[in-house]
């Protein structure tokens, strides 16, 4: 069974910054997609950033520039560095990866970390 385990959030001030790292476990053979999500209260699940298989990135508009997503396969790890934080950050923050499945691929979820921007 494939967990995906999130850390790092917590409460910083505005222009702070925080790491968040997901850790895959488990029977894990391949990643492809990586990405990080955001949840606010009262607003929809929407995509801060993925990462491919290849390595390219890209990001949602309001945090280009900001934040920065990678990766490191041996540990079936990913990574979200965040930077200049702002209150509109806080969000529930989930991870999720994209792995074969046998000829489809299966969408796996982190249990989401809190994270709280404000002075």
């Amino acid at each position: 069974q494939v967990q995906l385990v999130e850390s790092g959030g917590g409460l910083v001030q505005p222009g702070g910054s925080l790491r968040l790292s997901c850790a895959g476990s488990g029977t894990i053979f391949r990643i492809n997609d990586m990405g990080w999500y955001r949840q606010a209260p009262g607003k929809q699940r929407e995509l801060v950033a993925a990462i491919l298989s290849s390595g390219s990135t890209n990001y949602a508009d309001s945090v280009k520039g900001r934040f920065t997503i990678s990766r490191d396969n041996a540990k079936n790890t990913v990574y979200l560095q965040m930077n200049s934080l702002k209150p509109e950050d806080t969000a529930v923050y989930y991870c999720n990866a994209e792995m074969p499945y046998g000829l489809e691929s299966r969408s796996y979820w982190g249990q989401g970390t809190q994270v709280t921007v404000s002075s």
